[in-house]
């Protein structure tokens, strides 16, 4: 019994196949977290400097319409 739980936990511990998922999701993770955290204390700026630059092309484009 003891040596049946030994050989699970020792192939268990040999198991590397969520290795390589779990590597990928820190790396993604590790990309999004400071993208979120830029977005979340630039968002205002942001959003106003593609209003303004959307607004300028509007603008643009009415002038160019014949």
């Amino acid at each position: 019994m003891v040596k049946r739980i030994r050989q699970a936990l020792a192939q268990l511990h040999r198991c590397e196949r969520g290795a390589e998922g779990l590597e990928k999701l820190l790396l993604l993770a590790a990309l999004i977290l400071p993208l979120l955290g830029i977005l979340i204390f630039y968002g205002s700026d942001i959003r106003d400097w593609l209003v303004d630059l959307w607004d300028r092309m509007r603008t643009d484009s009415e002038q160019l319409a014949p």
